[in-house]
């Protein structure tokens, strides 16, 4: 498990290491797979009025996903 360290500027944990290109494609390709989910009608998302992106399972699990981070709200 990598450390996390706490961002001065967002208060949000975010990785200690590795580049921010490695980063923004680690993003990406969580993007694609939660994009796939809703495609595959197992996830819906939509945008809250704060701008951030909330993701619902078929499951019942929901998201919130920040620009560094996914927290599991239900």
């Amino acid at each position: 498990m990598r450390a996390m360290a706490r961002s001065s500027t967002s208060g949000a944990n975010v990785p200690s290491s590795g580049s921010v290109a490695q980063q923004e494609d680690a993003k990406s390709q969580v993007l694609a797979a939660i994009s796939e989910l809703v495609d595959d009608g197992k996830a819906e998302w939509s945008r809250g009025k704060s701008g951030e992106i909330e993701l619902r399972l078929v499951s019942g699990e929901v998201f919130v996903l920040g620009e560094v981070a996914v927290t599991r709200v239900g």
